[in-house]
């Protein structure tokens, strides 16, 4: 298809009025399917790593919040040229609200991103994150897991054929032991995984994950991951496929500790109790093993120890979103007016001896569906410009994390049976 086809093809599956949308996401399918892209799940992927059959990388799953169509052809362009087949592209539950990215919208963007670049072979798109409101739940435990159903429905129409479900948030530490503290996580995470192998398409396993530890919160521990994963098996039932990773804490933040100059704090990952946490999914529960959130902000350093420690998966998002904002060829006009925008929207999620620089930093994610058409408009020299900058970085995480020359392993056990039947 010619550039300038796709081009607009795409804007239209995202600005389009809704009738052209469908119909633009519709042609973008067709026709990536036909140039040999096609979305699919990482189960036999995973259920491979967790038999021993490959180690040493780890898979990173990338949030990307803006310029969702340029950014992926970043990553389809990076993956190209080093051969990496093991790479996800995801969105979160919160993320589709605030930065207007429905996940029909974001699949449209990311297949059409890999037509553009000629990319042919498996695309894995995940719904990160679909996590349980605790206040909602605690008052309206049916409706909100009524949400996160409609919210996989959506998704899984969208082909997004692997969902992490979260309901970590729903761990009630003040209760007395660990089986306690983890119940309802295991209770609603195993009817969210029936639901799931419910609705899945014909001749398709959707790969999903548990979260035993809320990003931001205390490092989790052997103890609780063998409670979760017990209780969740128990309550699963026969005959049901169950997790295929967990996601743990290990002492990281979401878009990490900001400090008053608008800098990020370093932190230290407890790579150990990663390790451990990882070897024993795998041992003795058979997964691919543990992951890693709220990670792109680490030093360079820190992404060599992931594939080392037996990490499945990393997910990475702020660093991605902080290159786009902090890039010099980002228009100063357009930075001043989302800063003043934000200051004046969202005053009131401004912590209390907030720096301006602070404050700015943790509310500027919500720019990008607030000036979505202003960033996609940009002129496309700056695109540009901000993209190699991106492409640079994506080809230095798929570096550190091992996952240069994966394309063959992914073609190996990623078969075309897993394109959806009927």
């Amino acid at each position: 298809m010619a550039r300038e086809k796709i081009d607009r093809l795409v804007w239209d599956a995202v600005f389009g009025a809704d009738d052209v949308k469908e119909s633009s996401r519709r042609q973008i399918r067709e026709t990536a399917l036909q140039q040999g892209i096609f979305p699919a799940t990482t189960q036999s992927l995973y259920e491979t790593r967790g038999k021993k059959l490959y180690s040493g990388l780890t898979v990173p799953a990338m949030n990307i919040r803006g310029l969702t169509y340029n950014v992926a052809r970043a990553v389809f362009r990076a993956a190209i040229e080093h051969h990496v087949g093991a790479f996800i592209f995801e969105i979160a539950r919160s993320e589709i609200g605030y930065t207007g990215q429905k996940p029909g919208e974001y699949a449209a963007c990311v297949l059409a991103a890999g037509v553009r670049e000629g990319f042919r072979g498996p695309v894995f798109l995940q719904g990160d994150h679909f996590q349980f409101n605790r206040g909602r739940y605690r008052s309206d435990p049916e409706g909100e897991m009524e949400s996160i159903k409609a919210l996989i429905i959506e998704a899984v129409d969208a082909t997004f054929f692997n969902i992490d479900i979260d309901a970590s948030t729903l761990v009630d530490i003040e209760k007395t032991s660990l089986d306690e503290q983890q119940e309802d996580n295991c209770r609603v995470t195993a009817e969210m995984t029936r639901f799931i192998r419910s609705i899945e398409p014909k001749g398709l396993t959707i790969s999903v994950g548990g979260e035993i530890g809320e990003v931001g919160k205390k490092n989790s521990t052997v103890a609780e991951l063998r409670a979760f994963l017990s209780g969740y098996l128990s309550r699963l039932g026969p005959g049901i496929k169950g997790i295929s990773k967990v996601s743990v804490q290990t002492g990281t933040t979401h878009g990490g500790v900001v400090l008053p100059d608008g800098s990020i704090a370093q932190v230290e990952i407890d790579f150990k109790t990663l390790e451990d946490l990882s070897t024993i999914a795998r041992d003795e529960y058979g997964m691919a093993g543990a992951v890693q959130h709220g990670a792109s902000t680490l030093p360079e350093e820190a992404f060599d120890m992931f594939p080392k420690v037996g990490c499945a998966e990393i997910h990475l998002a702020t660093g991605f979103q902080n290159i786009i904002y902090d890039s010099p060829y980002f228009p100063q006009t357009l930075r001043d007016k989302i800063s003043q925008h934000l200051r004046e929207k969202y005053s009131n999620e401004r912590g209390k001896g907030n720096t301006d620089e602070q404050f700015i930093y943790k509310t500027r994610k919500k720019a990008f569906g607030d000036f979505k058409k202003e960033l996609w408009s940009m002129p496309e020299n700056t695109i540009s410009r901000i993209c190699e900058a991106l492409q640079e970085r994506f080809a230095l995480l798929f570096k550190k994390l091992n996952v240069v020359n994966t394309a063959d392993l992914v073609n190996r056990y990623v078969a075309d049976q897993y394109r959806p039947k009927g």
